[in-house]
C-alpha cells in the first residue's frame, strides 16, 4: 500500500466515525486499513466454484483487463457507475459493453472510451475478493463473495456468487447513482461462435436472466483447455424499484431481442447475442449509504460421468432446482455473508498464528482457487463424491498426485470431502477395471470418470507406480489420525494391503519410473521416492495397529525401520542427501519426509530435517528453492513441505520470504502458478490447479488449530460407498471381453426405404427423441440387414488401452451394427449397456433410442438405457443396433447388456 493510498484510507475511515456509520462495511474497512501491506496476487478470484464456473481479473485494477475464465479466454463482466448525471466511469472492465444502452450515445453509435473510476484498493479474503473505489463525492465497495465454507458441504458445493455493492457518500452532500452490470452470454459456451439463447425466467420475488447454449449437449465433451457449453448461467436480483434486468443488444443489427426485458428465444452466436444486464438506481442521502446484491449461478445439469452414470451436482442431490438456488442465496444472503466474514476473520488469524501475516495472506489467496479446481458431485448414493481436475496440464480427473498435494488442505477443512475424493478411486482400483497391483494415477479426463487414461500406452513405470501407492497410502493414514480410527480404510483393506506389499517389494529402490515431478522425466532410484515408499509402509502399519492387528503391524514397522536406516546410509552425499541413490553430488527436495512427522511414524532422526533444511538455504534462489540439482525450477506445493520442518520462526521465514516474493512479483498474470522459475519468478507451467492447497501444509503443525478446524468441518457418516466396485456382472449379450460373436454390420450409410437418407442425421439431436423417423429404420426390428456383412465383436484396431479383443478391422469414419439376441425371460434388476467406445456410440435396442455418449473410453463402462428402451425388451428375438463414429487416434466399438447384482460387504 502506497502513502498516498493509506492517508486516502484514514480520510474516509475518519468520516466514517464521525459520520457514525457503525456497520459491516465500516468494520471491514478500518480492519483492512490496520493491515500489512497486502499480497499482490497474480490473478483475482472473483467468481471461484469449479473447474468451468471460474472468472478472474488478471491485473492489480479489475478496470485495466477484461474479465476471463481461470483457462485465459475472456469472459467479460463490465461495470459502470455514473454519478449525479455525470459521464460514467468503468469499475469492472476495460471497456463498458453495450454503452449504447448508458443514455450517453444513441443506441447504435460507436461505443466511446470511459475512464475508470479510481481504485484505491483490493484485498483477497479466502471468501471474498474485496475492491475499494473512490471519487471525490462517493466510495464505492464491491464485493465478490464465494461462500465455499467447509462447516456446510451443501453451500459448499452451490455455483452461487454473491456481488455486493456497497455506495457511502463522502462529500456532505446527496448523490444520484446509477449502477450497471452486463455479462457477456459467452460465459455459457466454449467459444464465442456458439450459439446461445438468452432470456427472462419468472422466479418469484426476484429478476432473473439466463443464458445457455442453443444445443445443449450435456456432458458432451471432455479435455483441459474447454469451458462449459451445457447448462444455464444466470443473473439475478430482488425485484423492486431499484433494480431493472434486461437483455441489452450490442448493436442495432440485435433489435430482434427487445431489451425492455423480454426475450424472442432467438439462437445467436454468443459473440453476438445480447448482453445480460442488471441496472441498479440509488439516492445516497448526504453523507449517506447505499447497499445491494446481485447473484451469479450457473446451472450445469449434471456434472461428472462416472463410470455410465451421469452425476447430479451435490446440491441437487435431493431435488432442488435453479429456483431453489436462487431463492436461497437472496433469503439466507446476509447470514451467508456474516457466517464468511467471521470464518474469514478466524482463518487469517490461525494462519498469521502458525506462519506469519505473509503466510497468512498466501493461504488466503489460494483457498478459493483450490475448491475451484474441484467438483463436488452426488454419488449414485448421494453422497458427495468430490472430483479433481488437472488444470492446464493434461486435464486428468481424480489424479492421485493432485490429490496428495492438497491433502493437507482437505485435512484441515473437511475430512469428509478428503473421502469424497477418495472413495471413486478406490472403488475404481478394486473393480475389475483396473488389474494391477497398485495404485492407480487417474480416474479419466475430466468431467469423464471412466478409467485411467495416463501411461495406459506404456508401461507400469509410466503410471507412476510406488508414487501413487505410497500418496494412497500416506493420504488414508493421515485421514485415520485425525479421525481417530482406521474405519475407512478397513472398507477397503484387501487393496491396501496389497499397494503395501508392492511398496516393500518395489519401493525401496525404484524401477525407472515417473514420479510426482514427472515434468522433469523419468528417473531411477530416486530418494524422495524411496523415502515417500518407506514412510507409505510405516503408514500402512499404523493402520494395523488402530485396527488391532498387532503381528501385521509389528512386521510392516519393521520392514519400514529397516529400509529407513538403509536410506540414511545410501542417499547420503556431502551435507545433503542425494537426488538418487546412484547420483553423487546431487540433491532435491524431500518433501516426502514431512509425512514423518505428522503421522508420528518418527523412522527418521530430527538430524535429517536439520541437515537439509541448512542445504536448502545455502542453495534456494532468488525466488525460492529448486526442485532439485538438475534444474532452476520450483513447485510452489513440495517447497512449502521440504521448509515446513524448519524448528525456529527465522530459518521457515528465510526460507519462505522468496517464495511469497514469487508470488508477488511474478509477471505470469494468471491464477497462481505451481510450477515456476526460482531466477525470474516466471511461470514454467500449469495453472489455477488445487495443488496449490498444498502450502496449508504447516496447519498440520499446529495441533490446537487443526483440530478445532476439523470439530468444525461437516461431517458425513457411514461414507464408502460401493460404486462402481462390490458389484457382479453378467453378461446378457456378451462383450467381446467375454465371447466373441457374429454382428452384422456397414461402413456405408445404411438407406431408409431406399431414399438415401443418412441414419446419422440429425443424430445428435433427434435419434435420442425420435426413432419413428425414416432415417432411423435400420434400427429396427423388421429392417432387412442381409446385405450388411458379418464379422465377429469388437470392431476396431489394435493397441488401446487395456487391449480390447478386436475382432473384426474398422478403420473407416462411421460405422452400424446390429445384432440380434433371445431372452427367455425378462431381466430384473439394475440393467445397463456394457460399452468400450472410440468413439461417440448411439445405441438403439428393439428401434427406440437406449444410449449414447460423448469421445471416448480406455475400458469397458456402464450407461444407463432408457425406460422407453428398457420397455421393448421381450421374451423371444430382440435386436440392439449401434452407430459409432471415428474423429481421431484409435478408433473401437464393442457392446453387451450386463444385469448387475451387489456383493455382500466383506467388512
Amino acid at each position: 500500500m502506497t502513502l498516498i493510498q493509506h492517508c486516502v484510507l484514514r480520510f474516509f475511515a475518519a468520516i466514517f466515525m464521525v459520520c457514525g456509520t457503525v456497520n459491516l462495511f465500516a468494520n471491514l474497512f478500518a480492519a483492512e486499513i490496520s493491515a500489512p501491506p497486502k499480497l499482490r496476487a497474480p490473478a483475482y478470484p472473483l467468481i471461484a466454484h469449479d473447474p468451468y464456473f471460474s472468472v478472474w481479473s488478471f491485473a492489480d485494477k479489475l478496470t485495466d483487463v477484461t474479465t476471463t475464465h481461470w483457462t485465459g479466454k475472456l469472459q467479460p463482466i463490465s461495470g459502470t457507475i455514473t454519478i449525479d448525471g455525470d459521464k460514467p466511469l468503468r469499475f469492472i472492465g476495460t471497456e463498458p459493453m453495450g454503452t449504447e444502452r448508458l443514455g450517453t450515445e444513441p443506441i447504435g453509435a460507436e461505443p466511446k472510451s470511459l475512464d475508470a473510476m479510481p481504485q484505491v484498493d483490493v484485498t483477497v479474503f479466502p471468501t471474498r475478493t474485496v475492491y475499494h473505489f473512490a471519487t471525490e463525492k462517493v466510495k464505492l465497495m464491491l464485493t465478490f463473495l464465494t461462500p465455499s465454507l467447509p462447516d456446510d458441504i451443501d453451500l459448499l458445493s452451490r455455483p452461487l456468487t454473491f456481488l455486493q455493492f456497497d455506495l457511502v457518500g463522502l462529500d456532505n452532500a446527496p448523490h444520484r447513482v446509477a449502477l450497471r452490470l452486463a455479462v457477456d452470454p459467452v460465459i455459457a459456451v466454449n467459444t464465442p461462435e456458439q450459439e446461445v439463447v438468452c432470456e427472462t425466467v419468472k422466479v418469484s420475488g426476484l429478476n432473473v436472466l439466463r443464458v445457455g447454449s442453443s444445443e445443449q449437449r450435456v456432458l458432451g465433451k471432455k479435455g483441459d483447455d474447454l469451458r462449459i457449453d451445457w447448462g444455464h448461467f444466470y443473473l439475478a436480483t430482488k425485484n423492486n424499484q431499484n433494480v431493472k434486468l434486461h437483455l441489452t443488444p450490442r448493436s442495432n443489427s440485435d433489435h430482434s431481442q427487445n431489451h425492455s426485458g423480454n426475450s424472442q428465444n432467438q439462437p445467436l452466436a454468443a459473440k453476438n447475442a445480447p448482453l445480460l444486464t442488471a441496472e441498479i438506481e440509488a439516492e445516497i442521502a448526504q453523507n449517506g449509504r447505499f447497499e445491494y446484491g446481485a447473484v451469479l449461478a450457473y446451472d450445469d445439469v449434471k456434472s461428472i460421468r462416472y463410470f455410465g452414470k451421469e452425476l447430479l451436482p451435490y446440491w441437487k442431490r435431493n431435488g432442488a432446482t435453479i429456483t431453489d438456488l436462487l431463492t436461497h442465496g437472496f433469503e439466507n444472503g446476509t447470514k451467508i455473508r456474516q457466517r464468511c466474514e467471521q470464518f474469514d476473520k478466524e482463518l487469517i488469524d490461525n494462519l498469521t498464528q502458525t506462519g506469519g501475516e505473509k503466510y497468512a495472506q498466501l493461504c488466503s489467496l489460494v483457498y478459493r482457487q483450490t475448491w475451484a479446481a474441484n467438483k463436488i458431485a452426488a454419488a449414485p448414493d448421494k453422497r458427495p463424491y468430490m472430483f479433481s481436475k488437472e488444470n492446464f496440464s493434461n486435464g486428468c480427473i481424480g489424479t492421485i498426485d493432485v490429490l496428495y498435494p492438497h491433502t493437507p488442505f482437505l485435512l484441515f477443512f473437511s475430512p469428509a470431502l478428503l473421502k469424497g475424493s477418495l472413495v471413486p478411486v478406490l472403488n475404481y482400483a478394486e473393480s475389475e477395471f483396473w488389474k494391477y497391483d497398485y495404485a492407480p494415477h487417474d480416474i479419466g479426463t475430466y468431467p469423464f470418470a471412466t478409467g485411467q487414461v495416463y501411461g495406459m500406452n506404456g508401461g507400469h513405470g509410466n503410471r507412476m507406480p510406488v508414487e501413487e501407492s505410497g500418496n494412497m497410502l500416506i493420504i488414508v493414514a493421515a485421514l485415520a489420525k485425525v479421525e481417530g480410527n482406521a474405519d475407512f480404510a478397513e472398507h477397503y483393506w484387501e487393496l491396501l494391503t496389497r499397494w503395501a506389499d508392492y511398496l516393500v517389494r518395489e519401493g525401496y529402490d525404484p524401477e525407472n519410473q515417473l514420479c510426482s515431478a514427472d515434468m522433469f522425466g523419468h528417473l531411477a532410484h530416486v530418494t524422495n521416492l524411496s523415502l515417500k515408499a518407506i514412510i507409505g509402509i510405516a503408514a500402512y502399519a499404523r493402520l494395523c495397529e488402530q485396527l488391532g492387528k498387532t503381528e501385521a503391524a509389528q512386521k510392516y514397522r519393521r520392514i519400514a525401520e529397516d529400509y529407513a536406516k538403509k536410506w540414511l546410509k545410501d542417499a547420503q552425499d556431502e551435507g545433503r542427501t542425494r537426488l538418487a541413490f546412484d547420483k553423487a553430488g546431487t540433491w532435491s527436495m524431500k518433501h516426502n519426509l514431512i509425512w514423518d512427522s505428522i503421522l508420528e511414524t518418527n523412522l527418521f532422526p530430527a538430524t535429517l530435517a536439520e541437515q537439509e533444511i541448512a542445504w536448502y538455504k545455502k542453495v534456494q534462489n532468488k525466488y525460492g528453492l529448486p526442485v532439485d540439482s538438475r534444474t532452476d525450477n520450483s513447485l510452489i506445493d513440495w517447497a512449502l513441505w521440504s521448509i515446513t520442518p524448519t524448528k525456529s520462526k527465522a530459518d521457515f521465514d528465510e526460507l519462505f520470504n522468496p517464495i511469497y516474493n514469487y508470488v508477488n512479483e511474478t509477471p505470469s498474470r494468471v491464477p497462481l502458478s505451481d510450477w515456476f522459475i526460482t531466477t525470474n519468478a516466471k511461470r514454467r507451467g500449469f495453472q489455477a490447479r488445487s495443488v496449490v492447497g498444498g502450502v496449508y501444509i504447516k496447519m498440520l503443525t499446529n495441533k490446537t488449530v487443526w483440530e478445532k478446524s476439523v470439530q468444525q468441518a461437516e461431517n458425513v457418516t457411514d461414507f464408502p460407498s460401493s460404486y462402481p466396485a462390490r458389484i457382479t456382472r453378467t453378461e446378457i449379450i456378451p462383450t467381446a471381453r467375454t465371447l466373441q460373436t457374429e454382428w452384422k454390420y456397414t461402413l456405408e450409410s445404411p438407406s431408409a426405404n431406399n431414399s438415401g437418407n443418412d441414419s446419422g442425421k440429425d443424430s445428435g439431436k433427434d435419434s435420442g427423441n425420435d426413432s419413428n423417423n425414416d432415417f432411423n429404420n435400420w434400427t429396427k426390428p423388421d429392417f432387412d440387414a442381409s446385405a450388411w456383412k458379418s464379422g465377429k465383436n469388437g470392431f476396431g484396431s489394435n493397441h488401446l488401452p487395456n487391449n480390447p479383443p478386436v475382432g473384426t478391422t474398422w478403420n473407416t469414419k462411421q460405422i452400424w451394427l446390429r445384432k440380434e439376441f433371445e431372452l427367455t425371460k425378462i431381466p430384473d434388476g439394475e440393467i445397463f449397456l456394457y460399452v468400450y467406445y472410440d468413439e461417440d456410440p448411439e445405441i438403439w435396442i428393439n428401434g427406440v433410442f437406449a444410449a449414447k455418449a460423448k469421445g471416448y473410453t480406455t475400458n469397458y463402462v456402464t450407461l444407463e438405457i432408457t425406460p422407453e428402451a428398457k420397455k421393448t425388451l421381450k421374451i423371444g428375438k430382440n435386436i440392439i443396433a449401434i452407430k459409432a463414429s471415428q474423429t481421431y487416434g484409435g478408433q473401437y466399438i464393442d457392446a453387451g447388456l450386463v444385469k448387475e447384482s451387489p456383493i455382500a460387504s466383506t467388512k
